[in-house]
């Protein structure tokens, strides 16, 4: 139970930094698997950590949610936002395409190449804010870049930011704007591992409510400090983060 329990809090800290932060969660959660061999329910706790992580999101941002609940244009560009990564994620998951890119060479060259990628769009000047700015061609713009999130290694709220950067969002309202996003993302994930769950009569154990506790707490505190950092400094931390975690991984593949 100890074993189990210390492997739920380890794995917790990871998805509840990584889902948030622009830093890939693939990659650190290859890492982690390098350096200790996990004997967990891979997809039951995955499940929880996910669920932990989508309460975490919904809390923080309750009276945000209520806003836009009540403004049918931002709630409709939210859902249409979202709608690339939702059909794609469904040919990916249903195709197994995602299988061909899950291996270490492809994680390490995506976190590197998207670090570059996000250091360039960051360089980009301020013009625009979500209140007045945020339209049906800008919000697409920011969906499709989203897709590019299924390939492990890119970092689902890094390649938002990033695409909210080129458009000449600041970096709050791109963090927001990411924010916003990953709750039918992570929703959408926590449905498909639900539904192979019931396939496979996986029986829930508390473990599964340890890693939604543990989640929540992480991704909470995560979402609080991300979006304080980001008024004050630029991404520069986590994209030189981000190098050296891919010379990490160059390192493991190539020598």
């Amino acid at each position: 139970m100890f074993v189990n329990f210390f492997e739920i809090v380890i794995l917790s800290i990871v998805q509840g930094i990584s889902e948030f932060l622009p830093i890939s969660s693939s990659a650190h959660l290859f890492l982690i698997s390098e350096i200790y061999e996990f004997k967990s329910q891979a997809l039951l706790i995955d499940i929880g950590l996910h669920l932990g992580s989508l309460l975490a999101i919904i809390f923080y941002f309750r009276n945000d949610l209520l806003d836009i609940l009540n403004n049918k244009s931002l709630l409709f560009l939210i859902i249409l936002g979202s709608i690339p990564l939702i059909i794609f994620g469904l040919i990916v998951y249903k195709t197994g395409l995602i299988n061909y890119f899950r291996n270490i060479q492809v994680i390490s060259w995506t976190t590197f190449v998207f670090a570059l990628i996000l250091y360039l769009a960051d360089k980009f000047e301020v013009k625009k804010k979500i209140e007045a700015d945020l339209n049906i061609k800008s919000i697409l713009i920011i969906g499709i870049f989203q897709i590019l999130a299924l390939v492990p290694g890119v970092s689902r709220s890094g390649i938002v930011i990033t695409a909210g950067r080129l458009l000449n969002f600041d970096r709050y309202d791109s963090t927001k704007i990411s924010f916003y996003l990953s709750i039918p993302a992570i929703a959408g994930a926590s449905f498909l591992g639900l539904k192979d769950i019931l396939n496979e009569n996986i029986n829930f154990n508390i473990g599964v409510l340890i890693s939604i506790i543990f989640s929540f707490i992480f991704s909470f505190l995560t979402i609080k400090y991300f979006l304080i950092f980001v008024k004050k400094f630029t991404m520069n931390l986590f994209i030189f983060y981000r190098i050296f975690l891919s010379l990490i991984l160059f390192y493991i593949v190539y020598f």
